[in-house]
């Protein structure tokens, strides 16, 4: 079979590290014979060599190459991609790994969109990646109808006859910023780019040594003259005009105005924050017109055009300012309706603790301001005339893998008076919709942490959904829904919102029930439970004596359970009861029910039940020991 996918991975000194991304990438979807990975080896002193060799003798998909040190990664890809066979590659980083069907999925994808390039959803794991690129689904994008340039990492899929025809590599040797240049360069060029966004593709890491090439601290020379090879693409490929004004703001915005910040600007040594303030003023002054920061937001403009005037001072007071501004989240509601998961939340910016107010009357502050004050005052007026475009969003994030997926929000827009009434809070009230059922929305069982997040003004601000007061917090039941089981639940150590999806094993508030609360007539059980049901669901009860019987129930909406009993193989013993609520999932979980069924010559009627013998509660006890000493680090006190 043709080679549809080379994997092409530079390497230099990874350790341990490299395991993940190594098993990721074996344990791919695609058929073993359709895709090749190409690992470049450049001058690593550790065991790797010998480890990758190793596994090219045990695997004929691998491949390796070994090279002397070239300084940075953009000379190990020039030489996968020479060394490599498949239709399409793929680059990958050492540090980093793949979601198990991301080569299957991408490679169809771009086949199916004839793309020359294919970027699939990023997660972050300890690092910073977009988020509105994959909103949706982006099957013909391009710099002028998508956020693409937000997304200038390596890590994409590229059309190997593209690069051969437009003869484009990474530039080499010990540089910054060589991934801008190749993939500025590609999305200009490509026919078409594709944007996968409903499976996440590709995990970025941050190491737990913080050793990662991206976090070490460079040098503002160096790293401005990289970057102005960038901004030379864009110059080569653009005419002047709004296009290339929008995608100058990208490097504006991130690299130059968001180092100048709050406490990320404010942490940095002084002769270093100067150095690095310098630098950015010199490219700003020398490559942008104010046309491209005059659409950036009211915050960003503000140090975007202190930047410009070369105050020092003024940028660091402002940072100190703005350091105070933080999110402040609160649950609503949580509840089920139609099948759906409600959830209704407040949220607005804070500083240094408080509400933030705003000027309640319209202005008109000077531009550009004179100082920090007035700069503030400014801000504030813009931000109130931009409040009636503000979102919040809610997501929902996956605890084990980070992946992160947009629910849909109505949003309400509240002006609130403070004080004398010369100022306002701005209060952004939504209401998000949970489908449980699209595997869109919740691809997989876990758990997933409830986040809001807003962008107003400038700042892009997440929280976790919560706290909850104890005393006075929604408690909806567990819902069974579409055949999954769904217990939406407040975190012991954040009291914030957290859906426990095909998991749970206790919070299903089974254990209340008494068999006072069970009907046995003839051979029909039933019995109400506490849980939330939209739509009749078939379930299974499992009796357990001398022998186990699994026999089909129904949920009806409500919550009621009815089971027709198999009473003549029942009779002259007593069976422990448990329910499976979703006896079609991979994992199908048994709930043990505090009653059992004792069947006489006559009837069978409901009574406690029996308790387990010494043995089995001293296991029981440790079974208990384990999952707390298990939970300590991955269950829900997170």
């Amino acid at each position: 079979m043709p080679v549809k996918v080379s994997v092409i991975v530079p390497v230099y000194n990874p350790g341990r590290y490299i395991e993940d991304c190594i098993a990721s990438l074996l344990g791919q979807s695609l058929p073993p014979d359709a895709y090749e990975i190409v690992f470049v080896d450049d001058g690593s002193t550790d065991g790797t060599p010998a480890r990758l060799d190793a596994l090219a003798a045990e695997d004929s998909r691998v491949v390796v190459v070994h090279q002397e040190n070239s300084g940075w990664s953009g000379k190990p890809r020039n030489v996968g991609i020479d060394a490599s066979r498949g239709e399409y590659v793929m680059f990958v980083d050492n540090d980093d790994h793949l979601g198990p069907e991301a080569l299957e999925r991408m490679y169809a994808y771009g086949k199916e969109n004839d793309a020359d390039v294919v970027v699939g959803k990023m997660v972050g794991r300890g690092r910073g990646v977009p988020v509105e690129l994959f909103r949706v689904n982006r099957p013909r994008a391009t710099v002028e109808n998508a956020p693409l340039i937000d997304s200038l990492t390596p890590h994409k899929m590229v059309r190997r006859a593209f690069l051969d025809r437009t003869g484009l590599r990474f530039p080499e040797g010990r540089r910054r910023l060589e991934d801008h240049v190749f993939v500025t360069e590609a999305y200009l060029r490509a026919d078409n780019v594709a944007v996968l966004s409903d499976y996440v593709c590709y995990y970025h890491v941050r190491r737990d040594d913080d050793a990662n090439a991206g976090f070490q601290r460079f040098d503002p020379v160096g790293y401005f003259k990289n970057l102005r090879e960038a901004l030379d693409v864009v110059e080569r490929y653009t005419e002047p005009g709004p296009l290339r004004d929008r995608l100058f703001r990208r490097w504006l915005r991130v690299e130059m105005v968001e180092r100048l910040r709050g406490r990320r600007f404010l942490g940095l040594p002084e002769d270093y924050r100067r150095e690095l303030f310098d630098e950015i003023h010199g490219v700003v002054t020398e490559r942008f017109g104010p046309e491209v920061a005059a659409p950036l937001q009211p915050t960003q403009r503000v140090v975007a055009a202190l930047v410009t005037d070369g105050r020092y001072d003024d940028a660091v007071a402002f940072a100190e300012w703005e350091s105070g501004v933080a999110l402040a989240v609160e649950p609503e509601a949580v509840e089920w309706r139609d099948g759906l998961l409600r959830i209704a939340f407040a949220a607005e910016l804070t500083h240094d603790g408080g509400p933030m107010t705003f000027p309640s009357a319209g202005g008109s502050p000077p531009w550009p301001p004179k100082d920090v004050g007035q700069a503030v005052r400014w801000l504030g007026e813009d931000v109130v005339g931009r409040f009636g475009r503000a979102r919040p969003d809610l997501l929902l994030r996956e605890r084990a893998s980070a992946a992160q997926y947009f629910q849909p929000v109505e949003v309400v827009r509240e002006t609130v008076p403070a004080g004398d009434g010369s100022r306002v809070r701005l209060v952004l009230r939504g209401t998000a919709t949970v489908d449980p059922g699209a595997r869109a929305v919740l691809p997989a069982d876990g758990l997933w942490d409830v986040y809001v997040r807003v962008g107003l003004g400038g700042w892009t601000k997440e929280l976790r959904l919560g706290p909850a007061p104890r005393h006075d917090r929604p408690a909806p039941p567990a819902g069974v829904v579409a055949g999954r089981v769904v217990l939406p639940y407040w975190t012991d150590r954040h009291a914030s919102l957290a859906l426990d999806v095909g998991r749970a094993g206790k919070g299903l508030g089974l254990g209340r029930l008494t068999p006072g609360d069970v009907t046995v007539d003839g051979d029909r059980l039933g019995a109400d439970l506490p849980l939330y049901v939209p739509a009749p669901a078939e379930v299974m009860l499992r009796l357990t004596g001398p022998g186990t019987h699994d026999v089909p129930a129904v949920l009806s909406p409500g919550g009621r359970l009815e089971a027709v009993l198999p009473t003549a193989v029942l009779r002259g013993r007593t069976w422990r009861a448990a329910l499976c609520l979703a006896p079609d999932a991979a994992q199908a979980r048994l709930h043990p029910l505090p009653f059992a069924l004792r069947a006489g010559a006559d009837r069978v009627r409901a009574v406690p039940a029996p308790r387990p013998g010494r043995a089995r509660r001293l296991a029981r006890r440790v079974r208990r020991a384990l999952h707390r000493i298990l939970g300590r680090i991955t269950a829900r006190t997170e």
